[in-house]
């Protein structure tokens, strides 16, 4: 069995990393260890060190390959991963059993200017920051399986996986939805609307969406891109699928109240 190891170089201490591929080789397995999300390949499992956004890097190359991933949180709250620090011995039990348990965590399709982008937690349309901008509010159409579903004005608007619908609507007064859950979550951030409420969708949705004055675009917290009036944005569930090992499905509300209490 081949393991890599992704870490956050400037939030995990390298003698943690040395004491983790240790056990590992320990353990018998070839290891690789990768500071760039872009380089991880050629291994069958991988464990990653950091915060959530490490995690979401990690998550999106892996899905990619086929490659299933745990991790260890060396972050704040770290809604992804399966372990806190100073637990690297579970961790590698874990990646080691061939017969551990895999959720398979749904993830987002966008086509954006022209270019097609992957994401796990979200896709977020926020207002444009400009002069032009003066009632700090942005307009944003939705349709939905070809049907017109409203225009909202709002600061925003979130589209959500189950994984990103736990900070997300937690942060935005929302519903939680678990990964195995097989829906997506459309959120107005500050919405001037009666419909300012989450709205719950089927996964085979597929959405459009319009902006009479333009949008900023955000996926899993990086920059998108900058959309003009009258651009669009078109978003489904992706073909791929991050895969993240587990000890056990009944975890999921255990480690959300311990991470939000």
């Amino acid at each position: 069995m081949r393991i890599g190891i992704y870490y956050h170089k400037n939030k995990v201490p390298e003698d943690r990393v040395r004491t983790l591929e240790a056990m590992l080789e320990q353990a018998g397995v070839f290891v690789r260890t990768f500071l760039d999300a872009d380089e991880i390949g050629e291994v069958d499992r991988l464990i990653v060190l950091g915060g959530d956004g490490a995690m979401l890097r990690a998550a999106r190359r892996a899905s990619l390959l086929g490659i299933p991933l745990a991790g260890i949180n060396y972050g704040t709250l770290g809604f992804l991963a399966e372990f806190e620090r100073g637990e690297e011995e579970q961790a590698v039990k874990l990646v080691l059993d061939p017969s551990c348990n895999r959720v398979e965590r749904t993830m987002l399709q966008a086509e954006i200017l022209g270019v097609s982008r992957h994401c796990l937690n979200e896709i977020a349309f926020m207002r444009p920051i400009s002069p032009k901008a003066e009632d700090g509010v942005i307009r944003i159409g939705v349709t939905v399986d070809g049907s017109p579903a409203g225009e909202f004005t709002a600061d925003g608007l979130i589209l959500a996986t189950p994984t990103g619908s736990t900070a997300y609507s937690l942060s935005a007064g929302g519903s939680i939805l678990t990964p195995e859950c097989g829906a997506l979550l459309l959120t107005p951030v500050n919405a001037f609307s009666l419909r300012s409420r989450p709205i719950v969708l089927s996964d085979k949705s597929e959405l459009l969406f319009t902006f009479p004055d333009g949008a900023i675009v955000h996926g899993d917290g990086e920059f998108l891109g900058e959309l003009k009036g009258g651009d669009t944005a078109a978003v489904k569930k992706s073909s791929r699928h991050a895969v993240f090992l587990s000890e056990g499905k009944q975890d999921f509300f255990r480690r959300l109240t311990e991470k939000i209490n």
